[in-house]
């Protein structure tokens, strides 16, 4: 049985989800701009577009994953906040998620733990694909130099 504390413990690391989700829009942003550049009649580099591109399409997958893991958010601190009514919420949520189509209605009963797990699985994903975005940023300030002094 979860306790109100663990409910605002899993509530609290899944808004850190909101700071990753800031800097992946930076990242996202600054390579929208740097690929669109050459609409401006800045030469363009395939290499650098093909970079802006995966670093957009990262952002992309990131702002699905801080979606979800901000939604778990509001809802484990709503339920953290009602922990003596836990019994009659868990009933309440899996008819909102079914309604909404958000959860198949014919999936089996999930505990506290689980849904824990599964949410911060999701933080997990994001926090994924800010790190690669991250990595194509890092490699890409630190190669395109010397690739265009080679090329």
């Amino acid at each position: 049985m979860a306790t109100e504390m663990q409910l605002f413990t899993v509530a609290s690391l899944l808004r850190r989800g909101r700071a990753l989700d800031r800097l992946s829009s930076v990242l996202t942003v600054l390579a929208l701009i740097i690929g669109l550049a050459p609409l401006l009649g800045v030469t363009a580099q395939p290499l650098s577009a093909v970079l802006c591109a995966l670093l957009v399409l990262l952002g992309i997958g990131q702002k699905y994953w801080a979606l979800r893991v901000a939604l778990d958010a509001e809802l484990f601190q709503r339920l953290a906040e009602r922990a003596d009514q836990l019994a009659t919420q868990k009933i309440d949520l899996d008819q909102a998620l079914v309604l909404l189509q958000l959860q198949p209605a014919n999936q089996p009963a999930r505990s506290w733990e689980e849904r824990s797990r599964g949410a911060l699985g999701l933080l997990r994903r994001q926090a994924l694909c800010l790190l690669a975005q991250l990595l194509v940023a890092v490699l890409s300030l630190l190669g395109l130099p010397w690739l265009s002094i080679t090329g």
